[in-house]
């Protein structure tokens, strides 16, 4: 139906990969023109007014911990439609769905679905989401739950030359990782512009952690963000700290889940690296999932950015 290549092409031999999908998307897929360094850039606003933190309690450490004013009768009772099922329309523009498919890819490690957004053509940015134990790419592909942000993501990638991906991450095991790190590093082959941005959210972190241990990986990450998720004291000394990757770590401060003050206590760890780029928000009166809902992306991703 159309003579557009894949975003991952097919290679011969140990290196071979396939991927299938649905042509109707195909547009997606369009092949990167020219190559050459990355050029500095900031995303341009989409809906900042609605997904902007809702008010600043306190600032600390000149603005790199940050308290924000989370309530949950206003930011998910008053913001969804159904209450953390269905967002209402405003929170939402439906044109990423023209440019998004679902994919698979075979790698050394097993086979990978996961759901790609945005124009490769021309891209600077890669940004993964990994979802936590339980969950699945489609998590991170719906426009509709958690606030919508999700969809907001999406928007950005797509109006700023960037690619957004959300991967399955199984058991979030050491074979899940070897096939997240695979799918990665394809994608980053094909788009040699692109910087990369890895969110992980909840037990997804184990993904982000493992990755920062990779220098292939991590020379090419804008920024890594842990979104209710946990720190790792393998982190001081990775890869990714080696090489002064931008640390954002988000957290809700009622969190029954991964207790608040171990991101505190990683934030501060990584924080005693002198000129480190680490920033924690903290959402207060906020659970496991506030931080994945509330996280504001675009200031997140224009922080790392400017972190370069």
């Amino acid at each position: 139906m159309s003579s557009s290549r894949p975003l991952i092409p097919e290679r011969s031999g140990r290196e071979r990969r396939r991927l299938t999908l649905f042509s109707v998307f195909c547009m997606l897929l369009l092949p990167v023109l020219f190559a050459g360094a990355a050029q500095a850039f900031e995303l341009k606003p989409f809906k900042d007014r609605l997904f902007a933190y809702p008010g600043i309690l306190e600032s600390r450490d000149g603005g790199a911990y940050i308290v924000v004013d989370y309530n949950e009768l206003r930011d998910i009772n008053r913001r969804d439609k159904v209450p953390e099922r269905r967002v209402n329309r405003a929170y939402v523009d439906p044109i990423p769905r023209r440019r998004q498919a679902d994919q698979t890819l075979q790698t050394d490690a097993g086979e990978i679905r996961f759901i790609a957004a945005g124009i490769s053509k021309g891209a600077r940015l890669v940004t993964v989401y990994v979802h936590g134990r339980g969950g699945d790419r489609k998590q991170g592909a719906n426009d509709y739950t958690f606030g919508g942000n999700f969809n907001r993501i999406k928007n950005l990638m797509l109006r700023n030359s960037g690619v957004y991906i959300a991967p399955d991450g199984g058991d979030l095991g050491d074979d899940a990782v070897q096939r997240i790190r695979e799918l990665i590093l394809a994608v980053l082959r094909r788009l040699p512009n692109a910087r990369l941005v890895l969110a992980c959210g909840s037990a997804g972190g184990a993904v982000c952690h493992a990755l920062a241990q990779d220098d292939s990986v991590a020379t090419r990450m804008a920024g890594i963000a842990l979104l209710g998720s946990f720190g790792s004291d393998s982190y001081i000394g990775s890869a990714a700290w080696r090489y002064r990757v931008p640390l954002f770590i988000a957290h809700g401060s009622a969190d029954s889940v991964i207790p608040v003050a171990a991101a505190e206590s990683f934030y501060h760890a990584v924080q005693q690296t002198p000129g480190y780029p680490v920033r924690m928000v903290r959402f207060e009166t906020g659970g496991h999932g506030t931080p994945i809902r509330m996280t504001d992306w675009r200031d997140m991703i224009n922080w790392m950015l400017r972190m370069h």
